[in-house]
């Protein structure tokens, strides 16, 4: 995971930066499902009883299943083995030129296959189920760098493209592109926002080939199949990033609904539909083109 931030206070700025790497590279090293020593992988293939794990890996699995319990089970940490069957072996920047070979692949076992001992920071998996926790991750660790932060003034934090926001910067309320990539251009829209997480999910990029078909990263827990709906992109403003990213990836497995269930839930998003038509939802903020 790479991040960003800024700080309302510019003599809070090496702290902001250690505080960032700090929480980065422990959850990279509790939660990296591409390297072999972490506390991911050994979960992965043990089966045979509990995992001890660190308070680090208990946050991040407590973040996992909330999003998967306010989603009904859309955000579902458990799609790791059918991530895998559609080619998603290996870092994403390896992934990205080869054309990879896929099996069969069926539904996510759901967080019913996880035994969790919070207390005890026991953790079990039922046969067949592996975890990906990189999603909620990430927007936790903007969460958790921006409440540590606001202690000092505001401060916005952005990782992988979420983005959690409290307080204001030194000329007021934080600026937001919005964007379903992270190279940006420039001519983004923009959202201005005091606090909270805004996060944004697409099948638009992160994709890769196999067999002749294009997959990507979203997997509908339902059926193990990648996501296919009406929608390209979504982004979400909720509380927090962590929420944010969860309605975000709900959304683009929820198809035309997908804008109710936002709302009834209280938060606001934009939802960008293959041909380049916008559905804005709930109190959107209003945006206004980059300079």
């Amino acid at each position: 995971m790479n991040g960003s931030l800024a700080v309302e206070h510019s003599r809070y700025e090496n702290l902001a930066r250690e505080r960032l790497w700090h929480w980065l590279d422990a959850v990279d090293a509790a939660c990296n499902r591409f390297r072999s020593d972490t506390e991911l992988a050994r979960l992965n293939t043990v089966h045979d009883g509990p995992v001890i794990v660190s308070d680090t890996f208990a946050l991040c699995l407590d973040a996992a299943l909330e999003s998967a319990r306010i989603t009904d089970g859309l955000c579902d940490p458990t799609v790791l083995e059918s991530l895998l069957a559609h080619g998603y072996d290996r870092d994403y920047g390896e992934l990205v030129d080869a054309v990879v070979a896929v099996r069969a692949h069926q539904p996510a076992p759901g967080i019913e296959a996880i035994s969790f001992d919070r207390d005890q920071r026991r953790v079990s998996l039922a046969d067949g189920c592996m975890l990906d926790l990189g999603a909620s991750a990430k927007a936790l660790v903007a969460d958790v760098v921006a409440d540590e932060l606001a202690e000092f003034g505001g401060a916005v934090v952005e990782i992988g493209g979420d983005v959690a926001l409290r307080g204001a910067g030194p000329d007021g309320p934080w600026v937001v592109g919005i964007a379903d990539r992270l190279d940006l251009r420039g001519d983004e829209p923009r959202v201005t926002q005091h606090g909270g997480g805004i996060a944004t999910s697409s099948i638009a990029t992160r994709t890769w080939k196999g067999q002749g078909t294009t997959f990507n990263h979203i997997i509908d827990p339902r059926t193990g199949s990648c996501a296919s709906g009406p929608y390209a992109t979504a982004t979400v403003s909720a509380a927090s990033c962590v929420i944010a990213n969860a309605f975000s990836t709900a959304a683009l497995l929820l198809g035309d609904e997908a804008g109710y269930h936002i709302a009834q839930a209280g938060w606001s998003a934009r939802l960008v539909r293959h041909d380049g038509r916008i559905d804005f939802v709930g109190g959107w903020p209003e945006e206004r083109l980059s300079a």
